[in-house]
């Protein structure tokens, strides 16, 4: 680890990512919504009819964590579930009217929290970072790839 692990990239995008979310967090607070719901519905504005195990993967959180998640989405009338034509064992997630509304009401108030966020920043700076963590996250995705590559073709292990 660095010797300065503040300073370490990491760490920087990681605690830029947060206090970006607990700004926004508390922005939105008033509009009843979490801030995994919120995600989960910008996902699924992203990719609708994902299922649940996408939505998982999405958020980075377990198949029944998702479920739950689903549920109570649902429950709050954000999202519904409709059957998979070629899968009966599969619902597919799409967004409701009201979340979509929602969504309406919530991407200002991330675009302006991001404006904040960067308004110490001219706007060449804005379009360097930009382009940087843009190069950065494309070759995460590559780095990524070849390492699940390599993990599918590794021998599994057997227990003995």
């Amino acid at each position: 680890m660095p010797a300065n692990h503040e300073r370490y990239i990491g760490y920087l995008i990681s605690d830029v990512a947060r206090l970006l979310r607990t700004v926004f967090d508390r922005r939105v607070r008033h509009l009843g919504v979490t801030r995994v719901q919120w995600l989960a519905l910008t996902r699924l504005d992203r990719r609708p009819g994902a299922s649940q195990s996408d939505v998982a993967d999405m958020l980075e959180i377990e198949k029944a964590t998702a479920g739950r998640l689903i549920d109570r989405l649902e429950a709050n009338g954000l999202v519904e579930r409709r059957d998979d034509p070629r899968d009966r064992r599969v619902n597919r997630i799409y967004l409701s009217r009201e979340s979509e509304l929602l969504l309406e009401q919530l991407w200002p108030v991330a675009a302006a929290t991001n404006d904040e966020a960067m308004s110490d920043l001219t706007e060449e700076e804005r379009r360097v970072l930009t382009g940087l963590l843009d190069r950065m996250k494309s070759r995460l995705h590559v780095m990524a790839d070849q390492t699940a590559a390599v993990d599918e073709t590794a021998p599994a292990e057997v227990e003995t």
